[in-house]
């Protein structure tokens, strides 16, 4: 049995030898005891199956050498990942985060950028300890990481905080494990759907022939050559009939009169599934039977993963068909039910939205039952709205409702935008922080970047706008967090193995046998991760659950 209080430090070697170097840790961070060496990292772990936490630079650059020679840890601390949350909640988010920088930092010295991010190619392959730069005596690892405890009792809330630090910690572990496992995945299945859905390829590589076909069609709706792949070329073709378009989008077409629309809108939707999960795609990143993506946790400013390549987490429902279970096995799919506004009711300590979030299957139903009516539609809109700031026109009156029985939900949220066109600094429950305006901040934000030295008012009300946001899916993201620490804990003891996580969404792949028994686990892993993040609090987060062979019979 691990006990969680030992913490031991592993670190690559000097650079001159081979192999790692470990040691115990004080409560306080410091070196115990003189570091030992070690041939690799599987043979260190192995040999102390007491330990806690492991404390190491980053778990990418370790963890998957870890797991390919069949050692899972419990539990670790990434000083890389808790830097970059430091650093946000010190207002210096987007400084280097690596090792490295944050041991000159702490020496008053010149601070190196960081060494490139996880490589977008499918066969890119992460190492034990990235070669730069060069590697730091474990003193010195062992200081950079006493350092970060001491500043994590510096910050706003340090209990929580440190929950932050310890939970994106976790979910680093979470993500090399899916990253290792895969989702399953049947190419066979992925090319009969091709095939259904674009024809058969042409040699050289050009468009199949159901996009081509759909292609002749459109330009013979226009009188003359058009190629629906490039925007401009079909807005101008438009202009030209008579029609007026200021974009291709969807919900722009679908208002127009003309021949060209219905084989346009269907050769978007089929380009999309031609470009970004057409052959190509399944030659580079299905490998037996497996989608291996590369998540990136806290990937977004708001805590959200990403992923460095394969687009696992923009799926079409369509080409989901291809996700199968192995042959007695079963996918068990479960979503979130309106998870952001329950959270907004527990960050913001609304008593009445608590009883709501409590009670409710349907969240909106019961919201629309206490300030709308009865119209659910509307109340959905208002909630929404609150969250992500439609606060003019209509919006502003349902906001208006929404305010006067839910007041401190509306607070909250409200606040959250004051204090993000003002420029101040923006944090979630746990301590995760929004910076002021500025690069990646911007760009996610949705806001255009500007040469000019204070930002322009448009651009602090756009701040505003994603600060009310953020401050409900930030704090939902470390909850999902927490939720997935709690899972992948109570799945280690059984055959079934987590293989998805999306925002609000998880995959559990299981034995027949065992599936029936997952939705259990994950409403649990729910409540623990609510009352390990808000403490004694009526908050409840459904999960609806489906147990199914295929992906796309979930939905």
């Amino acid at each position: 049995m691990t006990d969680p209080a030992v913490r031991w430090l592993l670190t690559s070697a000097d650079a001159e030898g081979p192999g790692v170097r470990v040691a115990p840790l004080t409560p306080e961070g410091a070196l115990a005891a003189p570091p030992v060496a070690e041939p690799d990292a599987a043979t260190a772990v192995r040999a102390r199956p007491g330990v806690g936490r492991w404390v190491w630079r980053a778990t990418p650059h370790v963890y998957p050498a870890l797991l390919a020679a069949g050692v899972r840890v419990e539990r670790c601390y990434d000083i890389e990942a808790a830097e970059t949350l430091l650093l946000g909640h010190e207002g210096r988010y987007g400084q280097p985060r690596a090792l490295a920088a944050a041991w000159a930092r702490l020496r008053d010295a010149p601070v190196p950028e960081d060494p490139p991010g996880p490589s977008a190619e499918p066969d890119a392959q992460s190492s034990l300890f990235d070669p730069r730069p060069a590697p730091l005596p474990p003193e010195a690892v062992a200081e950079v990481y006493a350092e970060q405890l001491r500043r994590h009792a510096r910050t706003s809330h340090p209990g929580r905080f440190t929950l932050l630090t310890g939970t994106e910690s976790a979910a680093t572990l979470v993500a090399a494990e899916l990253n290792a496992t895969g989702l399953p995945w049947s190419a066979e299945r992925h090319k009969d759907l091709l095939r259904e859905l674009l024809g058969e390829r042409y040699a050289g590589g050009g468009e199949p022939r159901g996009l081509a076909e759909l292609a002749e069609e459109i330009s013979r709706a226009f009188g003359r050559r058009v190629r629906p792949d490039l925007p401009a070329e079909v807005v101008r073709a438009f202009a030209e009939a008579g029609v007026k378009l200021t974009s291709t989008r969807r919900w722009e077409l679908e208002k127009v009169d003309h021949p060209a629309v219905a084989p346009l809108l269907t050769y978007k939707k089929l380009y999309r599934v031609w470009t970004a999960h057409g052959w190509s795609w399944l030659a580079d990143w299905v490998r037996e039977g497996r989608f291996r993506p590369r998540y990136v946790v806290g990937g977004a400013v708001s805590g959200r993963w990403t992923t460095a390549g394969g687009g696992a987490l923009q799926i079409p429902k369509v080409v989901r068909r291809a996700v199968v279970a192995d042959p007695g096995w079963r996918l068990v799919v479960a979503d979130a039910a309106q998870m952001e506004p329950r959270i907004l009711a527990a960050v913001a300590g609304d008593t009445a939205l608590l009883d709501v979030a409590a009670k409710a299957d349907d969240l909106y139903a019961a919201v629309s039952d206490r300030a709308f009516a009865g119209d659910r539609d509307r109340a959905k809109i208002a909630v929404l709205g609150a969250i992500y700031g439609q606060t003019s026109g209509d919006g502003l009156k349902n906001l208006a409702a929404l305010r006067r029985r839910f007041p401190k939900a509306v607070a909250y949220v409200d606040e959250a935008a004051r204090a993000g066109e003002e420029g101040r600094l923006v944090r979630t429950w746990l301590g995760r922080t929004c910076p002021p305006l500025g690069g990646e901040v911007q760009e996610e934000a949705g806001i255009p970047q500007e040469d000019e030295p204070a930002p322009s008012p448009s651009a602090s009300r756009a701040r505003g706008r994603f600060t009310r946001n953020f401050v409900v899916q930030g704090a939902a993201a470390d909850w999902t967090l927490l939720l997935l620490a709690a899972l992948r804990r109570e799945l280690h003891t059984r055959k079934a193995e987590l293989v998805f996580f999306q925002h609000d969404e998880v995959i559990v792949h299981a034995p027949a046998s065992e599936a029936a028994e997952i939705p259990a686990l994950i409403t649990e892993a729910a409540r623990e991760a609510t009352r390990v993040c808000f403490g004694d609090t009526p908050l409840r987060v459904p999960f609806t659950t489906a147990i199914v062979e295929c992906y796309a019979d979930a939905k």
